[in-house]
């Protein structure tokens, strides 16, 4: 049987005790993304976003939760900006504008349901 990488990283991951913050670091100048579970149902995905980096504005069908692991984010939802800082969260509804920047080096958990 032939795997992809996708599934190749997420199988090492699979019963495996992990700081969810040595996923990846950061590179100077850009945003980082790692697929943690990719499933009918939804997506866990961690990013690292370097200083100043960030999503410009765009919209999904889906409901999403962010996990900020570290660092300072700004979430802009509906024209609403928001600070997140390390261990806060908040959802980002479906069908809502939003963007994402990093005030500070960020870590997160970006988990969305398709269902």
């Amino acid at each position: 049987m032939v795997h992809n990488k996708r599934q190749t990283d997420m199988e090492k991951l699979v019963a495996q005790a992990i700081r969810l913050t040595d996923l990846a670091d950061y590179q100077k100048g850009s945003v980082v993304s790692r697929t943690i579970i990719d499933k009918k149902m939804g997506t866990v995905t961690f990013f690292a976003f370097d200083d100043g980096q960030g999503l410009s504005e765009h919209t999904v069908p889906f409901d999403a939760l962010v996990y900020l692991l570290e660092g300072e984010a700004e979430i802009v939802i509906s024209g609403k900006p928001v600070r997140l800082k390390e261990g806060e969260m908040i959802i980002m509804p479906a069908n809502q504008p939003h963007s994402l920047r990093a005030v500070k080096n960020f870590k997160m958990i970006l988990t969305m349901i398709r269902s």
